[in-house]
């Protein structure tokens, strides 16, 4: 059974920056695609970006990428998710989840949809102050 331990939440004013780390233990297959998702008060969950474990393919939802950036330490077994310039609208629970399934390359927006995953964390808190 596949773990995930969300970390790295909390309170940060407009403008600043975060690091969340997804721990991820269990894995039996080397083939898996790590994603990160986000959830705010009143809102659906939606992908804001993944990770590839072959080749570390990257995908991030518009108007994310430059601004939060994914990475894998393999070492660790964690994902990472740092995020700069954040806004009022990125507060939200964020969460890691995992697939084993294979996803189509390129990665798009669909590969980042929440129900392409069957593995996930508890959450972790972000909220950014104004």
């Amino acid at each position: 059974q596949v773990q995930l331990v969300e970390s790295g939440g909390g309170l940060v004013q407009t403008g600043g920056s975060l690091r969340l780390s997804c721990a991820v233990a269990g894995l039996t297959f080397d083939y898996y695609t790590i994603g990160w998702f986000r959830q705010a008060p009143g809102k659906e969950r939606e992908g804001v970006s993944c990770i590839g474990s072959i080749d570390n393919m990257t995908y991030y939802a518009d108007d994310l990428e430059g601004r939060f950036t994914i990475s894998r330490d393999t070492a660790k077994n964690t994902v990472d998710l740092q995020m700069t310039r954040l806004k009022s609208e990125d507060t939200a629970v964020y969460y890691c989840a995992c697939t084993y399934r294979a996803l189509f390359r390129p990665f798009t927006s669909r590969t980042i949809a929440p129900r392409q995953y069957e593995y996930w964390g508890q959450g972790t808190q972000v909220t950014v102050s104004s």
